[in-house]
């Protein structure tokens, strides 16, 4: 699939050189809302895991961070190869997951 300069805007954000997916823009804003608080909480749960060195907490305050950040389209398989429907099913299905 060949990619044009006007997708590339939309689909990736570049900070200090390194490319990052951005989260899909066809979720509701309040989903993206809930999730990237989800995400927050649960990259402090890293942060607070690691000060503590405690693994286990550890590796599920990272696995929260995944499943928020595949709920935003940010990881996993590319949002915009997939049907809206889909989309939108990861979505409330990562966040059904967080709460």
């Amino acid at each position: 699939m060949s990619e044009n300069s006007d997708n590339d805007d939309e689909r990736w954000l570049i900070v200090k050189g390194r490319r990052w997916r951005r989260t899909d823009p066809a979720l509701e804003p309040s989903v993206i809302e809930e999730l990237k608080s989800r995400l927050g909480a649960a990259r402090n749960a890293v942060k607070q895991a690691k000060k503590r060195g405690d693994g286990k907490d550890l590796a599920e305050a990272r696995r929260r961070v995944d499943v928020a950040k595949n709920g935003l389209g940010e990881r996993g398989e590319y949002w915009w190869e997939m049907s809206l429907e889909d989309r939108r099913r990861r979505a409330e299905t990562a966040l059904n997951e967080l709460r």
